[in-house]
């Protein structure tokens, strides 16, 4: 069985394990997705859901975000961590987006990646997930799982993201980004993965039995 074959495989067991491949960020236009995720960073995303409403509250325009005290910011995120790079970011990124986008997030990976804080597992994101173009979102969960499959032989997210964009079909690759992840918290859990129960335990280079 070729990597493409083996991905082909892989895509399709996990379709049919998680049918709803979806973000589990939570937020309602593209400026608090590309915030949400710059906050999920070194955090869980159940952790930014819980901080994100006030922060969307508080700031719920670009104007608003574009004026806020980073400070203020910072108090509000504070339970993220890392809270005095992620305000200074969010607030940058937001001023950055009026000055040079026209108060628009831009659609493009290196436009995305122009904005403070933003790299391109966030870039990616927001392609596949806002724009509906092919994205590779190469997070903790993707890297390990693909790395176990056998699809790659890189922990480099960079290298992981150019070698799955070879053997995953376009259409399949944003929502195969967010079943790994899913997949990755139920069942194919870092240090202690439960191989009898995994959906792709046939062509798992590394499963167990």
């Amino acid at each position: 069985m070729t990597k493409k074959e083996r991905a082909a495989f892989c895509v399709a067991a996990l379709k049919k394990e998680y049918p709803d491949a979806l973000c589990s960020l939570e937020y309602s236009d593209p400026l608090q997705l590309l915030i949400a995720t710059r906050l999920s960073a070194q955090c869980t995303d159940a952790r930014v859901n819980t901080v994100t409403p006030q922060l969307f509250e508080t700031y719920p325009t670009l104007d608003a975000f574009c004026e806020a005290k980073v400070e203020d910011v910072e108090t509000i995120i504070h339970s993220c961590g890392f809270y005095h790079a992620k305000a200074r970011d969010i607030v940058a990124m937001a001023q950055k987006i009026k000055a040079d986008f026209e108060g628009r997030v831009p659609d493009t990976l290196d436009d995305l990646i122009s904005l403070p804080g933003v790299g391109r597992k966030t870039a990616n994101l927001i392609m596949g997930d806002i724009f509906h173009q092919p994205a590779i979102v190469a997070d903790t969960h993707l890297i390990r799982i693909t790395n176990l499959l056998g699809l790659v032989a890189t922990k480099d997210p960079k290298k992981v993201e150019l070698e799955l964009k070879k053997i995953v079909a376009p259409q399949e690759s944003n929502d195969f980004c967010h079943r790994a992840v899913l997949h990755g918290r139920a069942v194919c859990i870092a240090r202690r993965p439960q191989c009898e129960k995994c959906c792709m335990k046939d062509v798992c280079k590394s499963a167990k039995g």
